[in-house]
């Protein structure tokens, strides 16, 4: 028997080729103009917050650190990780959110609506409360099984439904799981005494954000944007629908395994970090599909690029609404993703 490419779409028939648009030059222009962009954003999150730094202070900080001086040590251990932990962040969520939209072609999945964030932070209050000081590397770890146990949950109480799995039914059985989980956790939270402990992580923000931190989730969350990379046309072949990827050679069920785990880590390792901070995967991937077309060999690199420099400047903004105060960085993004969520919703149930 022949080898099927996992990937390949150079036998795919003239009219199924017609349907995946894409434009490679406004995806170049995205990425190039988005990490520019990126790279401003990220020295201006640095220069400003409750103590104001001039460039060059961060300049010599980098490359020429004093620990002696006050400034540089605020660089180095505060701003720098928050920084770089909020670009990492935002990339994870936005490619774990385009893969989800590609793999079950629901224009409405997302690591926060599907219960996958929820379920990290349940599993995550659970090991504050039972397991206090635990290390960072077993965190992330406990906070992946929680992203399966959500995922699971949702997508079983999906299927038991009559009519099968619909985007709006996943959404609401996604809903009511996040509702239920975040319930649990304040009371894990109230009853242990650890409320303010992780009060604001769970309002989504990026304060105390550590080099051990990105350290360890550096290389999952490399390691899985590559893994998406790689599979980015058989996703391409799965947004077409199963029969016409299957009549494509696809092996789908290999396919969406491999997706659903890079989709685990990607949302365990930022939930760890940041909290549960939804919508960036939900915003992220429509913005992008409107330039870029639906080549997810072009969606998945721009999606990490925008998601990144959403992140980065909602940061920002946070910092900047009622300084010394910290606004969380999750409210900032709900205010966008809210009314983008009711629109999509509207737009989905008129075409039922």
């Amino acid at each position: 028997m022949a080898h099927t490419n996992l990937t390949s779409t150079s036998n795919v028939p003239v009219q199924h080729k017609g349907m995946i648009k894409s434009r490679p030059l406004a995806a170049t222009l995205i990425l190039t103009g988005g990490l520019v962009a990126l790279a401003i954003g990220m020295v201006l999150a640095i220069s400003f917050g409750a103590k104001d730094i001039n460039f060059w202070v961060i300049w010599d900080a980098i490359f020429n650190f004093n620990p002696k001086i006050t400034d540089h040590q605020i660089i180095q251990e505060l701003r720098l990780p928050r920084v770089f932990g909020g670009a990492m962040v935002g990339a994870s969520f936005a490619v774990a959110g385009a893969i989800m939209q590609g793999m079950t072609r629901n224009p409405l999945a997302d690591s926060g609506l599907l219960g996958i964030n929820a379920g990290s932070g349940f599993v995550i209050a659970l090991c504050f409360a039972f397991f206090p000081g635990l290390p960072y590397m077993y965190l992330i770890l406990y906070a992946f099984l929680g992203a399966g146990l959500g995922a699971g949950i949702v997508y079983g109480i999906g299927a038991l439904a009559k009519g099968g799995l619909t985007p709006v039914r996943l959404v609401l059985a996604g809903a009511a799981l996040s509702a239920l989980l975040s319930a649990l956790s304040e009371g894990v939270a109230l009853y242990f005494r650890i409320g303010q402990d992780i009060a604001f992580w769970y309002a989504g923000g990026l304060v105390g954000t550590k080099w051990i931190q990105l350290k360890i989730m550096f290389p999952w969350i490399a390691a899985a944007i590559a893994g998406a990379i790689i599979l980015s046309r058989s996703i391409t072949m799965l947004s077409l629908g199963d029969d016409i990827a299957r009549g494509l050679g696809q092996r789908t069920n290999l396919v969406k395994i491999a997706c659903a785990i890079i989709v685990l880590i990607l949302a365990g390792s930022a939930v760890s970090v940041v909290g549960a901070v939804g919508f960036i995967g939900l915003i992220v991937p429509h913005l992008t599909r409107k330039f870029v077309g639906v080549d997810y060999r072009w969606i998945i690199p721009c999606s990490a690029v925008i998601g990144a420099l959403l992140v980065v400047f909602a940061d920002l903004g946070a910092r900047m609404i009622n300084p010394p105060a910290e606004t969380p960085v999750g409210a900032i993004i709900a205010l966008i993703g809210v009314p983008f969520f009711l629109y999509l919703a509207r737009k989905e149930r008129r075409e039922l």
